[in-house]
């Protein structure tokens, strides 16, 4: 009996494309890490590589370099991969951009103040940290309250106005948080600690929103008294430390605690 032939199958000619698409990605990672070397940015350049590896991996390159490099891609070819604002630092998001009330990222406001009151951070005046919860913005009593008092000093308002300026450029809600040692205090107008963290709250509050204009409704208020320290209390330092009033730009964790205004029907105008 005779074998049935088989059937000749058909060459692909198609193969060249898996390889040619691989040679074009791998030169586009190229470009791309050449691009980075370039920058004076270390943290922007890691970043970058960092990118291009998990875009690769995943399939994403062009979305996620897109992000990194300019921006969306409706930015129609205006990003840039350059820092900007004063000293090559990028000045944080203005309030007329459409942020839709979205909370923006931090970490470009908190390069900007840092340059802005570059004197005070040396001087020990204040302290600015990246937490969890936002950006964190220390005034150490020291330098902005007399002792016992929660009375702004005068000198100190060209301080709070540099970070008004942030706050005035951001849409996220900002909590004033005050802080003292545990020494107990008791005057005639302070009975304890409790008190007087408050106030020096209320008073922060007051001159962001009276001299300069702040949005009230964007700022809550707290007192800690001395129940979070930052260093222990056991000496006069670390005391000093721990008297302070943090201005705290909430990011999306630190929303998270805070409460949320129900929907109020507005009152129709009288006419």
């Amino acid at each position: 009996m005779a074998r049935k032939s088989k059937k000749q199958s058909h060459e692909n000619h198609e193969r060249w494309l898996v390889s040619y698409a691989d040679f074009i990605t791998l030169l586009f990672a190229f470009f791309v890490v050449m691009f980075a070397s370039s920058q004076t940015d270390k943290g922007k350049a890691q970043q970058v590589s960092e990118s291009v590896k998990r875009a690769l991996e995943e399939g994403q390159i062009a979305s996620v370099i897109s992000g990194i490099l300019g921006g969306t891609r409706e930015d129609k070819g205006k990003g840039s991969g350059q820092m900007k604002g004063p000293g090559g630092v990028k000045a944080p998001p203005a309030a007329s951009e459409k942020s839709g009330g979205v909370v923006v990222e931090l970490l470009p406001a908190m390069e900007y103040l840092s340059k802005q009151l570059e004197a005070e951070l040396k001087a020990g005046k204040m302290r600015i940290s990246m937490q969890s919860r936002g950006l964190v913005v220390s005034f150490q009593e020291a330098a902005f309250f007399p002792s016992g008092q929660a009375d702004i000093i005068p000198g100190a308002a060209e301080v709070v106005g540099k970070v008004a300026e942030v706050m005035r450029r951001l849409p996220n809600p900002v909590r004033l948080e005050g802080h003292t040692d545990s020494v107990p205090i008791k005057n005639d107008r302070f009975r304890s600690n409790w008190e007087l963290s408050a106030a020096r709250s209320i008073a922060l509050m007051e001159m962001l929103t009276g001299r300069f204009a702040i949005d009230g409704r964007r700022i809550s208020i707290a007192g800690y008294a001395d129940n979070v320290p930052v260093e222990a209390n056991d000496t006069e330092a670390g005391r000093a430390r721990n008297r302070r009033v943090d201005i705290v730009v909430l990011n999306h964790v630190g929303l998270q605690a805070e409460p949320v205004a129900a929907a109020v029907a507005k009152p129709k105008a009288q006419h």
